[in-house]
């Protein structure tokens, strides 16, 4: 029987490009890609259009930020990643989350991950980033990861620690979904078969 791969939505803060922030997601889809058969989105909150900031309420986002809040609700899981601002993940970054259900990242595999000037920024990840996801009950990935602008060269991370992050993460993400398409395939295996019609 075949199984539909798993969505992962890969979502970045950053407000620029290119974006340290959006290569760090990918690097870590691209990692767990290499565990598991999965299909990738990527957005970042430029995508949203400049009427995100505008929103008040969720009948107020424009189309183009409607669907990276669907696309975000209805993944399988989610790659997040914000560059560091004021000790913090960027203000249009939650903005996008505050239209998120509260129900929708219930159990749900979340990698985060952040970037910024140097490692006095290092714990956002835990500080701030693991909260968010905390409210939405998700379930954050044990490891996350923080890259420092020093730790890429031409765009890209190139330091061996966050290397060896960006693969640990990835390799978790992919386990864990690698186990619930198994699990699901066992439960399925061993249903109980509804009883024929007398």
């Amino acid at each position: 029987m075949a199984f539909a791969r798993p969505h992962v939505v890969a979502i970045s803060g950053s407000l620029s490009r290119p974006s340290k922030s959006r290569t760090l997601a990918d690097k870590i889809a691209a990692a767990a890609l290499a565990r598991v058969d999965l299909r990738l989105s990527s957005f970042d909150v430029l995508d949203a259009g400049p009427g995100l900031g505008a929103a008040f309420s969720r009948s107020e986002l424009s189309s183009e930020a409607l669907a990276i809040v669907e696309a975000i609700e209805n993944a399988d899981a989610l790659i997040a990643v914000s560059p560091v601002y004021k000790g913090s993940y960027t203000g249009l970054f939650k903005h996008l989350f505050d239209f998120v259900s509260p129900t929708a990242l219930i159990n749900k595999p979340v990698v985060i991950g952040a970037t910024g000037g140097g490692h006095r920024h290092g714990l956002v990840v835990e500080h701030q980033l693991r909260p968010l996801f905390g409210f939405f009950s998700a379930l954050t990935i044990p490891t996350s990861v923080y890259a420092s602008d020093h730790e890429f060269s031409e765009g890209e991370p190139v330091d061996p620690m966050v290397l060896d992050r960006i693969d640990l993460a990835g390799a978790q993400l992919g386990s864990l979904l690698l186990s619930r398409r198994t699990g699901a395939i066992s439960h399925r295996e061993h249903a109980i078969p509804a009883a024929s019609a007398a």
